[in-house]
């Protein structure tokens, strides 16, 4: 039996990739919600900022209350770009 690749998705609350263990949208992430979100930008850009701010409040939970300072350029900066 073959074995289903790991997928790029966010592991909550650390929000590092769970295939890949890199900071979360990892590239192959990215690539992945560019072609889901092809036909609809706009949707892409409220998808991410609805989860930068889930990941802020989850990572600043961790943090002692301050979450990190980049994840604006993390989470839609990239996405903004195109």
């Amino acid at each position: 039996m073959r074995r289903r690749a790991a997928e790029h998705v966010p592991a909550r609350p650390t929000w590092r990739c769970r295939a890949c263990g890199i900071a979360w949208p990892c590239s192959p992430a990215k690539l992945r919600l560019l072609a889901e979100y092809r036909d609809d930008w706009t949707a892409l850009l409220v998808y991410l900022a609805t989860v930068q701010a889930e990941a802020a409040e989850q990572l600043a939970e961790r943090d002692g209350g301050t979450p990190p300072g980049s994840l604006t350029e993390r989470f839609t900066g990239w996405a903004r770009a195109r």
